[in-house]
C-alpha cells in the first residue's frame, strides 16, 4: 500500500494554503496549454468570491479568463460546447448548491456526450465548486452534493483533503479528456501544507492517500475532515493506533487502498461532510462488506451530515456539520 502515490517524485516543496495550491495549479495548466481557460461568476476582476483565482485575469487577459452572467445553465452549457471543440475550460461554480440549475447541460450532455458519440467526441471540462457548512451561508449556499456526481456514469468527482492533493488532483482533471468535478470544502482554504513546486507534478484521480499510518482502526475522510482526523489521530496516539487515509477521489474509488487498510486494522470509520444515507458512507461501507467481511473485527461507522438541510442558526449548524468530536466518538464506539 503507497503512501506516495503521486507523481513525479516530490521533493521539491513548498508552504502553501489550499487556496493558494488551487491557483498554482490553474496557472501552471495555464501555461502548459494554451487551450486551458477559466470562466465563471466573477472570476476575472474581482478574482473570485473565494479569491481563489486573484491575479489570473491581470496575467491571462479577458479571452483565457472569462466572466460570466449569473446564468450556471448558460455558461456551464458553454464549457460544454467549448470542450466538445477542443478546448479545456475550467468552469467555475460559486456555490455547489446551484449545480441543479445546469442540470441538463450536465446530466445529458456533458456526462453522456461521449458515450452518445461512441468515443469520439471528448470531454475535457474541469467544473470547480465549493461546498460544505460551517460559515452561516444557511441552506442554499451549505450544501455537500459530491455524491450526485460520483454516482452518475460518464462524471470523475474528487475532494482533496489537503493542499497537496488540491493542486495534483486539478492538475490531473484539467488534464482528464473526460469530465471531473472537483470540489472544494469552503473553510478549507486556509489550510497549509506542503506543496510540490515541480510543474509536472499531478495527483493521480482514483488513488487514494494514506496520509498516517496505524494498526488499530483505519478513518476514511474527504476534505476537511481528513485534517480533523489527523489531529484526533495525534491526540489519540497511545491510546489507539489510527491509521487516516484521504479518499481524495469519489469516482473512481480507490478500493484497493481502503481493503489493504482494512485488512491491516480490522475497523474503520468513514468521515465524509455529506448526509449518511446512500451517499460516499454508504458505498465505502458496501465495497468493504463485500470484498473484506472476513477481515472486519467490528461494524463500520459512519460520520456525517445527519438527513436534514444545514442550518443558518449557528448553534444548530454546529450540531449538524461533523468535526473532530465526532470522529473521535466513532472511533471508540469502534474500538
Amino acid at each position: 500500500m503507497s503512501t506516495q502515490p503521486d507523481t513525479p517524485s516530490a521533493d521539491s516543496t513548498e508552504s502553501m494554503t489550499v487556496r493558494e495550491a488551487i491557483r498554482a495549479a490553474l496557472r501552471e495548466e495555464m501555461d502548459r496549454d494554451e487551450d486551458v481557460f477559466v470562466m465563471g461568476e466573477d472570476v476575472g476582476n474581482y478574482g473570485g468570491v473565494f479569491e481563489v483565482t486573484d491575479g489570473l485575469y491581470e496575467e491571462y487577459g479577458d479571452e483565457r479568463v472569462r466572466d460570466t452572467p449569473i446564468s450556471e445553465a448558460g455558461f456551464v452549457g458553454a464549457g460544454v460546447g467549448a470542450a466538445a471543440s477542443g478546448t479545456r475550460p475550467v468552469v467555475e461554480v460559486m456555490f455547489s448548491d446551484f449545480l441543479g440549475v445546469a442540470g441538463e447541460q450536465i446530466m445529458n450532455q456533458m456526462a453522456k456526450m461521449r458515450y452518445m458519440f461512441g468515443g469520439k467526441a471528448e470531454m475535457p471540462i474541469t467544473v470547480r465548486t465549493t461546498e460544505g457548512g460551517g460559515m452561516g451561508a444557511a441552506s442554499q449556499h451549505s450544501g455537500t452534493p459530491h455524491t450526485w456526481f460520483a454516482h452518475f456514469p460518464g462524471l470523475k468527482a474528487v475532494t482533496p483533503g489537503t493542499p497537496k492533493a488540491a493542486k495534483g488532483l486539478l492538475k490531473s482533471a484539467i488534464r482528464s479528456n473526460d469530465p471531473v468535478f472537483f470540489f472544494e470544502n469552503k473553510l478549507m482554504y486556509e489550510q497549509d501544507g506542503e506543496v510540490p513546486t515541480d510543474p509536472s507534478y499531478t495527483a493521480p484521480i482514483g488513488e487514494a492517500a494514506v496520509e498516517r499510518e496505524g494498526s488499530d482502526v483505519t478513518v476514511v475522510a474527504t476534505q476537511r475532515l481528513v485534517g480533523e482526523s489527523l489531529s484526533v489521530a495525534d491526540d489519540l496516539a497511545g491510546e489507539v493506533d489510527v491509521e487516516v487515509v484521504d479518499l481524495r477521489s469519489l469516482y473512481p474509488l480507490d478500493t484497493e487502498t481502503l481493503a489493504d487498510s482494512i485488512r491491516k486494522t480490522g475497523r474503520m470509520v468513514i468521515a465524509d461532510e455529506s448526509p449518511v444515507s446512500y451517499g460516499v458512507h454508504a458505498e465505502v461501507v458496501s465495497r468493504m462488506v463485500e470484498d473484506e467481511f472476513f477481515s472486519l473485527d467490528a461494524p463500520l461507522q459512519r460520520v456525517g451530515v445527519p438527513d436534514t438541510h444545514v442550518p443558518f442558526s449557528t448553534p444548530l449548524e454546529d450540531e449538524v456539520v461533523p468535526d473532530g468530536d465526532d470522529v473521535r466518538s466513532a472511533i471508540h464506539q469502534v474500538v
